[in-house]
């Protein structure tokens, strides 16, 4: 899940993004209004969290621009505002949920993933994606193929959602870096080649056919043949 946080509070930027990382999500953030409105206009995201009050552009206006512009992408509001007319105006001005602050992040997840699955429906109710005999489930966090259970660190369990869910596609660098690293710049390492390389041993070595590919000057792919 890619989310884009608006947010003026530093420290609460920080952990929520924080918080996205370690549940295995991605985040970019905004830190006003303006920007946040260019972001989630410009690029595509699961769903955002908008705080009501921002410098530039308050959230309640960010939200009706890019609903009067058809962008549908889930938007939970996130205030210090929590009386009931404040809830209601949040909704009526197009967002989809509510949480006041302070807040637990075990909630705000949740109402997250919540909204994420009823906006696509028919491509998050499943808890386990597969491949030829390759399977991993994201409630337990678990890979197995043919019928094993592998061992897999969770940076490499992260690349691997990622492949699945592009499966048969051709998946760059530059995607990578930014669907499963959250880099948005390339910081010339081997991290990409590495970690491909490791999971690669982990779900090829050992079996009759391989399934990730590297496509030369390309990407990667991960696919049966």
């Amino acid at each position: 899940m890619r989310v884009l946080v608006i947010e003026d509070d530093q420290d609460v930027a920080s952990y929520i993004g924080k918080g996205l990382r370690e549940a295995g999500h991605t985040s970019d953030h905004a830190a006003n209004g303006k920007d946040g409105l260019f972001m989630a206009a410009s690029e595509s995201y699961d769903a955002m969290i908008v705080d009501r009050m921002l410098p530039g552009l308050d959230g309640l206006s960010i939200i009706r621009t890019l609903r009067a512009s058809d962008n549908r992408t889930p938007a939970l509001i996130l205030s210090a505002l929590g009386e009931v007319d404040d809830r209601v105006a949040g909704l009526q001005a197009g967002g989809d949920d509510y949480l006041v602050k302070p807040f637990a992040f075990s909630e705000l997840v949740a109402r997250l993933e919540a909204l994420v699955r009823r906006a696509h429906p028919e491509t998050t109710d499943a808890t386990t994606l597969t491949i030829a005999d390759l399977e991993i489930d994201l409630l337990k966090r678990e890979v197995r193929r043919g019928g094993r259970l592998l061992e897999i660190k969770p940076t490499e369990f992260r690349l691997l959602e990622y492949l699945m869910r592009h499966r048969g596609q051709v998946v760059t660098r530059t995607m990578l870096l930014e669907g499963v690293w959250d880099y948005h710049f390339d910081p010339q390492t081997n991290v990409i080649d590495v970690h491909i390389s490791r999971l690669r041993s982990k779900i090829d070595k050992g079996f009759q056919r391989p399934l990730l590919h590297t496509i030369r000057g390309a990407g990667y792919k991960l696919g049966d043949g």
